[in-house]
């Protein structure tokens, strides 16, 4: 006697033969082949060392960019203040001060305190300030104690200064190019401490730089901090503006430059560069986050200063310098 079928039980015969794919599943059981080499791979610090060791042979060994980008051609270029609505800046400091008026900074108006200690730096003041006409007040040391701020060191003088007028990076590549130099900058990702700023303008000019690039976003910019702290050199050494500083670092290695980004796990030694009597950009990252994502991924090699293991890190504004002391040693022997 048959088995009695359970209720909704399939009554039929059994399931056929299935019909094949034809083939089209055959590709996706060969699997993806073998891995590329890390020279190979674009976003590998092999990659990149490659990439710029043929940069480099492409260069010819003349040490200078290529051809430059024709006018009209870069989007940041409509780039020149950092912020419309800025105050106007009081430079403080007898060093500062001097030399923002020998620069022809267009001063508003120039402080002296009451019975100030008068040297000769005070003397080329005044008259500086007399010739250009600037306006000549004599204040009381609460006073300039006031517009210095909190522990701001005016020593007796002080000026007031416009919004700083911020240049275009591709100008100053172009000046360096003009000049029959070998271009060398610094660009500062994320660097929002206006101290630090004017620090590394300080030991850029004192160099050989050409500049400094900063982000329009996310940046400490040319204040009077940054005044004082780079003790006049910011009257000396431009500062340039980039809309987007990928971008605009980008820009830069299509036109021959290499970009230097800095961080304790570099893939190359300071030391060992090879790329100094190059057209270069230095990126110094921020401290504790480093450099960002983009402008890392950007960077033709990641350069790292060998440090005794007791020191994690070196203060940004000090691993600037002796980046920028060893690219000038090195471009002075050769």
């Amino acid at each position: 006697m048959a088995k009695p079928q359970r209720p909704g039980a399939n009554k039929g015969n059994k399931k056929g033969p299935t019909k094949g794919t034809g083939g089209l599943g055959r590709k996706a059981l060969e699997g993806r082949g073998p891995t590329p080499k890390a020279e190979d791979r674009a976003w590998h610090p092999a990659g990149k060392r490659k990439a710029a060791a043929e940069r480099y042979a492409a260069s010819g060994g003349k040490g200078k960019p290529g051809q430059r980008q024709a006018a009209g051609g870069n989007p940041n270029r409509s780039a020149r203040s950092k912020d419309n609505t800025t105050e106007t800046e009081v430079v403080t400091g007898r060093n500062s001060v001097l030399e923002a008026l020998r620069a022809k900074i267009p001063a508003t108006a120039f402080y002296i305190a009451q019975r100030v200690e008068m040297d000769d730096r005070v003397k080329e003041m005044l008259s500086i300030a007399t010739h250009r006409g600037i306006p000549v007040l004599e204040v009381t040391r609460q006073e300039l104690d006031r517009m210095a701020g909190f522990d701001g060191v005016h020593q007796g003088v002080a000026i007031k200064v416009p919004p700083y007028e911020y240049a275009h990076p591709q100008d100053l590549l172009e000046k360096a190019i003009d000049k029959g130099q070998v271009p060398l900058f610094v660009a500062l990702d994320g660097i929002t401490d206006s101290r630090n700023l004017g620090a590394i303008i300080r030991s850029a000019a004192a160099f050989g730089s050409h500049g400094v690039i900063l982000p329009q976003r996310r940046s400490a910019g040319v204040n009077s901090a940054a005044w004082k702290t780079s003790a006049g050199a910011a009257a000396r050494l431009p500062v340039a503006l980039a809309t987007n500083l990928t971008t605009q670092l980008k820009e830069f290695k299509k036109q021959g430059v290499f970009i230097l980004g800095l961080a304790g796990d570099g893939d190359v030694d300071l030391p060992a560069l090879q790329l100094a009597d190059r057209a270069v950009v230095i990126v110094a990252g921020a401290e504790g986050k480093g450099l960002s994502r983009l402008v890392r991924e950007t960077c033709d090699q990641i350069v790292s200063i060998p440090i005794s293991t007791a020191t994690e890190s070196l203060n940004v504004g000090i691993a600037t310098s002796v980046a920028l002391y060893q690219v000038a040693t090195i471009r002075s022997t050769k």
